[in-house]
């Protein structure tokens, strides 16, 4: 029999294991996922380690955060797989509550940021603009999930560094007492940011995804060498089309902090860009330094 992480469904099982973790005088780090776990997952469980005695993988495909028409219902569910990846790493308990158990009869109430008097929020903006909605189901559910947890620390994806970039702001904001890490972007051997969507495209369509990563290295170079930094998108944003991609939903380069389109470089930088393919939005961001 193959060899997995113990797991439990139901918010008291999960409170009642941390408490007992407590009493012991040990600290929580939290993992949360959608499952169908990859390599990049896998990096988060032995970076969130270091900070953290004990450590919670979640998996839970939360449909509040998919918007219609998106792929909530063939996004890839694989728990037994998951849980013998787990099995590898340091990670201590998977904790994969039903739809149910998170928006149980009579679930009304949600997570939004707003605008501040000074600049656009930031669910607003790049993603946001993209999938309305999308950042309320992505605060609403970490929200609760760590609310049900209370984590010391919890590790999030930079691979979808707006999200992470929400996720800062609203715990912030709502003074949840835990410590968000971001961990690196993990990519595959070609270039490829990794993502449980990848399997979806097939051996010619993957051979093109890779060249997003290329097309952003070419952006950063261009733009740190001086390039006016509208052109140089504009210029990512074709290049793109012409190496295959169908649609390029944007390409900007930004403060690595709010994610407000800049106007001239400085430090913390960062390009951000989605392009389209066999109907898969591929997700990418990459840091350029200031001159």
């Amino acid at each position: 029999m193959s060899n997995a992480l113990p797991h439990i469904r139901s918010i008291t099982e999960l409170r009642e294991q941390v408490a007992l973790w407590r009493n012991e005088g040990l600290t929580v780090g939290l993992v949360p996922t959608m499952g169908a776990l990859h390599h990049g997952h896998l990096s988060l469980v032995e970076a969130i380690a270091s900070h953290a005695d004990k450590i919670v993988v979640s998996i839970f495909v939360n449909p509040t955060q998919f918007g219609v028409g998106e792929d909530l219902d063939k996004y890839p569910r694989q728990e037994q797989a998951d849980r013998e990846k787990l099995a590898t790493t340091p990670a201590d308990l998977l904790y994969a509550p039903s739809v149910d158990e998170m928006y149980p009869d009579g679930f009304c109430s949600n997570v939004t940021l707003s605008a501040n008097a000074n600049e656009p929020c930031l669910t607003e903006i790049l993603e946001g603009a993209e999938r309305p909605g999308h950042f309320d189901g992505v605060a609403t559910v970490v929200s609760k999930l760590l609310l049900q947890c209370l984590p010391d620390v919890a590790i999030f994806g930079e691979k979808d560094y707006q999200q992470l970039a929400v996720i800062r702001q609203f715990v912030q904001d709502l003074n949840i007492p835990v410590k968000i890490m971001g961990g690196t972007l993990i990519r595959e051997a070609d270039g490829l940011a990794a993502s449980s969507r990848n399997i979806y495209l097939n051996t010619q369509d993957r051979k093109t995804a890779a060249k997003l990563n290329r097309v952003l290295k070419n952006l950063v170079q261009a733009v740190e060498g001086g390039q006016n930094l509208r052109a140089a998108e504009a210029a990512a944003s074709a290049a793109l089309l012409e190496a295959g991609f169908t649609a390029v939903d944007y390409v900007c380069v930004a403060d690595g902090t709010t994610l407000q389109p800049l106007e001239k470089l400085t430090a913390g930088a960062r390009v951000l860009a989605v392009a389209r393919l066999a109907g898969i939005r591929l997700l990418d961001n990459m840091a350029i330094g200031a001159r």
